[in-house]
């Protein structure tokens, strides 16, 4: 039985990661840099605590919390990096 819920969970754990890079990578491609912040402040922090990943949580809460970007370039830059660590985790959730 708890082998069952164990499989469950994880297989939840990935899907949600999968949501939220769906939703990341259509923010990004149609440029609307208010649903990135939130995505990335919100969704990728909560994802990223729950899956146990503290280093991706962390990243996403200095995307947006630091500072002010000098260029919307910047802030984009960052979240495409964003992006590809959630990739990466992902193909560890494999």
């Amino acid at each position: 039985m708890l082998h069952r819920s164990m499989s469950t969970n994880s297989i939840t754990v990935k899907l949600r990661l999968d949501d939220v890079l769906g939703d990341l990578q259509h923010a990004r491609r149609t440029g609307n840099i208010g649903r990135l912040a939130l995505l990335a402040y919100c969704e990728v922090r909560r994802w990223a605590r729950i899956a146990g990943e503290q280093a991706l949580a962390e990243h996403s809460t200095e995307l947006v919390m630091k500072s002010p970007h000098s260029t919307r370039d910047e802030f984009l830059s960052g979240v495409d990096s964003l992006i590809e660590e959630l990739q990466s985790a992902r193909s560890r959730l494999d």
